[in-house]
């Protein structure tokens, strides 16, 4: 027997947000990835991380990737991206750059 698939109206809606390290140095995509969720771990807790549905697409090119979250988690997630302010004892700041609901598009505008 099948499984029922999901009605377009039950899934998760998501958002692609783009965002840009800026810091002296070139920065791990492994350690940007952990600061990314220890600092929305730190805003908005545990509960928070899994609401957003965090997801790191492999798109990492010239200290710029592309995070997929809930679309409503959007302004948490921006909130949590600017409270960082080191990684790896480095000091950095993450800007975002954009932010789409279809993929292809933020690539064009991110430069990816």
């Amino acid at each position: 027997m099948k499984p029922k698939i999901l009605l377009p109206s039950l899934k998760e809606k998501k958002r692609y947000l783009a965002f840009e390290l800026v810091s002296e140095e070139k920065i791990a995509f492994e350690k940007v990835k952990q600061a990314i969720q220890m600092e929305i771990t730190n805003l908005i807790g545990n509960l928070g991380l899994a609401k957003a549905g965090l997801m790191f697409l492999d798109d990492w090119k010239d200290n710029k990737g592309i995070l997929r979250i809930n679309n409503k988690m959007v302004n948490e997630t921006k909130a949590a991206l600017t409270m960082i302010k080191e990684i790896d004892n480095q000091k950095a700041i993450v800007k975002s750059i954009g932010l789409s609901g279809i993929l292809n598009k933020l690539r064009q505008k991110g430069g990816f």
